[in-house]
Order: structure tokens, then C-alpha cells, then sequence
């Protein structure tokens, strides 16, 4: 049995000094797999996916206990260049393009940190395959396209680094339904061609519905933690997360239901 392409153990974290944003943390993402974090604002996800990406320090915060390994090696104080290079990229919560940019300038930014041509190349195709329309506006700035399509573009640009695991932050966070359900069509897409995801969501019908295994975080502490069609089945979850059964919205999957068998993803081309 393969190693998992991320384990962290017992990881603490303040913020400056003084707050505690995270206790203990245990979380393993399998190599392969797709996994959600979920968890209400200030639960500390977003501090999790800083810890991991190494940008701790640029939000005057620190480790002050624990052990986050990536693909066998420590990273727990990583700088984030080392850990880009390793292939474990962040796409940030709220898009962070280059909105003066053109399409295609914000996608060549992506990869300026890999030094082989081919992979780039090989990287680029992929991504327009994956967004038809980033290639029919590559020519136009990003700060003219739909939030839609400039969290197509943002996630584009992670997948640019050609990442063996993606830390997804939040990428469904002000969008209509119907662009939240092709998100997870996308999500599904992305596992299917190889790549690990740590999925971050407030849409736990979306999230619960592409992943394999989840975790829920509360006030800085992993309260639950299974396979994702067990905790959508849960009383926790649905109650907190699911509304009891209620619509989660249009084109998102239905997360009561156990993991059904992997759609061909539907192109988002709008």
C-alpha cells in the first residue's frame, strides 16, 4: 500500500502569538483521493490550508506543534516556493487573479515556476481542454470575465504548476447553484487525471458529494472524520451542513445519498 501524499499529525497554530487558531490537528489525505474539509467560518480551515502551503508567517502566524508531511518529506516550516516545486499548490479563496492580466497572461504565471517546457506545454493543454472558454477569451483581461469563469481561470492557474495534490480554498464561495454543481463536475475531472485534492467548502452537499473522505473541523479541533458517504448520512452533518435533506441547490449533488459511480464531466464552457 502506497504512502498517503499528506499526513498531518497533532499540528497547533496561533496567530500572533496569542490565539489560538488550531489544536491538534490529525488529518490524512490518501494519494488518488479527492478529501473535504468542512466546517463553519472561523473553524480554522483556512488557517489549515495556510499551514500547509507555507504562508503562515505572511499572516503573522506560526506552527507551534505538530508535523505536516508531504510525500514522505517534512514541510511543517516549509517556504511555499519549496512546496510548489514538490507539487502541492493552493488556490486561494476569492480567485486572487491578476485582473489587469489577459487570460492567457494570468495562465503563463501559473507555471513560470516550472522549468521544463514540455510539462508547461502539457499543463496549458490541459487546462484549456478543462475550460474551453479560457480559450476562447484568452486575449481578453481577466477582470472582464464572470465570477464564474475567473474561478475557472484561478483554478486553471493552480493546475499550471502541474500540483500531484490541489488545496481548493473555498472555490464554490459566491456562485450561482448551477455553477457550483459544474464546480464539482470539475473537482471530479481534476481527481480523474491523476491529481490529489484537499477540497475546502462551505457547501457540504457539493463537497460531501465528490469526495471520498471528509473531515469536519469546529473552533480549531477535527470533531468528525470518515469516509464522505458515512458523514452525509450522519446526524451531525446533515444537521449542521445538510438542512435535514433539504435542496442544496441546483446541479449539486445529492450528498444523503451514498457515493454514486463518477460522471464524464459536462465541458464548462459558460
Amino acid at each position: 500500500m502506497s504512502r498517503p501524499i499528506l499526513e498531518v499529525r497533532g499540528l497547533a497554530v496561533t496567530y500572533g502569538g496569542a490565539v489560538e487558531a488550531l489544536r491538534g490537528i490529525d488529518l490524512t489525505v490518501e494519494r488518488g483521493h479527492v478529501v473535504a474539509l468542512l466546517g463553519s467560518n472561523g473553524a480554522g480551515k483556512t488557517t489549515l490550508l495556510r499551514a500547509l502551503s507555507g504562508t503562515l508567517r505572511l499572516h503573522r502566524a506560526r506552527v507551534d506543534a505538530g508535523t505536516i508531511t508531504y510525500d514522505g518529506t517534512d514541510i511543517t516550516r516549509a517556504e511555499t516556493a519549496r512546496t510548489v516545486a514538490a507539487g502541492l499548490v493552493q488556490v486561494p479563496e476569492g480567485r486572487r487573479i491578476f485582473t489587469r492580466l489577459t487570460v492567457e497572461e494570468n495562465l503563463r504565471a501559473g507555471g513560470l515556476g516550472t522549468r521544463d517546457r514540455a510539462a508547461r506545454e502539457a499543463a496549458h493543454a490541459r487546462v484549456l481542454e478543462l475550460f474551453p472558454v479560457l480559450a476562447q477569451r484568452r486575449h481578453q483581461r481577466a477582470g472582464l470575465l464572470s465570477g464564474g469563469e475567473q474561478q475557472m481561470l484561478a483554478i486553471g492557474r493552480g493546475l499550471m504548476a502541474g500540483p500531484q495534490l490541489l488545496l481548493l480554498d473555498e472555490p464554490s464561495l459566491g456562485l450561482a447553484p448551477r455553477v457550483i454543481g459544474q464546480i464539482g463536475e470539475v473537482v471530479r475531472e481534476i481527481h480523474a487525471q491523476g491529481t490529489s485534492v484537499l477540497l475546502v467548502e462551505q457547501n457540504a452537499a457539493m463537497a460531501l458529494g465528490v469526495a471520498d473522505e471528509a473531515f469536519v473541523l469546529d473552533v480549531g479541533r477535527v470533531s468528525l472524520a470518515g469516509p464522505a458517504a458515512e458523514l452525509a448520512q450522519s446526524d451531525a452533518v446533515q444537521r449542521l451542513y445538510l438542512g435535514h435533506g433539504s435542496e442544496h441547490g441546483a446541479g449539486a449533488p445529492d450528498a444523503a445519498e451514498p457515493a454514486r459511480p463518477r460522471r464524464t464531466l459536462s465541458r464548462w464552457t459558460a
